[in-house]
C-alpha cells in the first residue's frame, strides 16, 4: 500500500506541474509579462510561508550569519530568480508540452552535478549503475526528439472566455524562436539542477527547514522585483484582473505550496 502511495504522489506532482505549464503558457500568450509573473509567484509564496516559519522555528533556528546570507542570496539568484525567468521566456518561445518534457532532464543534470561534486557515486558494473545510465540516455533522447519535432497546435482551449488568447505576445512562434526557447530551457534545467546540489551544502550552514525555505522565497522575491521593474515599465502589466493571469498566479502558488509541503 505504501508503494502505491508513492506512485500516486508522483502522479499528482507531475499533474500539478502540467497545470502550471499550461496555465502559464495561456497567460503569456495572453500578453502577461513573465518577469511580473515570477515576482508575483515568489512574493505570494513569501507572504504565505514566512509567518508560518517564523512562528514554528523562531526559537530553534540558528543565527543567520552574513556569510550564510550571501551564500543564500547568490545561490537563489541563479537557482530561482534567473532560472525561473529563463523558464518563462522558454515557455513563450516554445510550447507547454516541450517545457513539461524537458523539465524531466533536471534529474539528469542533478545526477551529473552530484557526480561532479562527489555527492553521488556511479558504479557501472552494478545493475543500479547500468539503470542510471540507461535512464539518462532514454530521457535525453526523448527531450532531443521533442525539441526538434513540432506537431500541430492544439487550440481547443482558445475559445474559452477565461483565457482570451489572441496571440498578441511580442514573441511570434517560428523556428528560430523555437530553437532559442530550447536553449533557454536548457539554461533553466542546468541552473535549477545545480542549485539543488549546492543548496545541500548551504543548508548545512543554516539547518532550519522552514526558515531556510522562507529566506529562499524572500530573497528571490526581492531579486525578481528588481528584474521586473527593470524589464517591464508598463503599469498595466502589473494589474491582475479576474482572468487567466490571476488564475495562473494563484494556481502556481498553491501548486508549489502543496509540492513543497509534501517534500518537507
Amino acid at each position: 500500500m505504501e508503494e502505491k502511495k508513492v506512485y500516486f504522489a508522483v502522479f499528482v506532482r507531475q499533474s500539478i506541474y502540467a497545470g502550471m505549464f499550461l496555465l502559464s503558457k495561456a497567460a503569456f500568450d495572453g500578453g502577461m509579462s513573465n518577469f511580473v509573473f515570477v515576482f508575483y509567484r515568489q512574493a505570494i509564496a513569501t507572504l504565505f510561508i514566512f509567518p508560518i516559519a517564523f512562528y514554528f522555528e523562531r526559537k530553534t533556528a540558528p543565527p543567520l550569519s552574513f556569510k550564510t546570507f550571501c551564500k543564500i542570496f547568490v545561490l537563489y539568484l541563479f537557482g530561482i530568480t534567473i532560472s525561473l525567468n529563463l523558464h518563462g521566456v522558454a515557455l513563450i518561445y516554445t510550447s507547454a508540452s516541450l517545457v513539461a518534457a524537458t523539465v524531466n532532464c533536471i534529474p539528469v543534470f542533478t545526477f551529473l552535478f552530484a557526480l561532479l561534486f562527489r555527492v553521488e557515486v556511479l558504479r557501472l558494473k552494478s545493475m543500479a549503475g547500468v539503470a542510471k545510465v540507461g535512464g539518462i540516455v532514454i530521457c535525453v533522447g526523448g527531450v532531443v526528439m521533442l525539441a526538434f519535432y513540432k506537431g500541430p497546435q492544439l487550440t481547443f482551449f482558445n475559445n474559452h472566455h477565461l483565457f482570451h488568447i489572441h496571440n498578441h505576445h511580442q514573441y511570434p512562434l517560428h523556428q528560430n524562436n523555437w530553437i532559442k526557447g530550447c536553449f533557454f530551457m536548457l539554461g533553466f534545467n542546468v541552473l535549477w539542477a545545480l542549485s539543488l546540489v549546492l543548496q545541500a551544502f548551504v543548508y548545512e550552514s543554516y539547518p532550519s527547514t522552514l526558515l531556510f525555505t522562507s529566506l529562499q522565497c524572500l530573497v528571490s522575491s526581492f531579486q525578481s522585483f528588481i528584474i521586473a521593474i527593470a524589464m517591464e515599465r508598463n503599469l498595466d502589466q502589473w494589474k491582475l484582473g479576474w482572468d487567466v493571469r490571476l488564475l495562473t498566479v494563484a494556481y502556481c502558488w498553491f501548486g508549489r505550496a502543496i509540492i513543497d509541503w509534501r517534500t518537507l
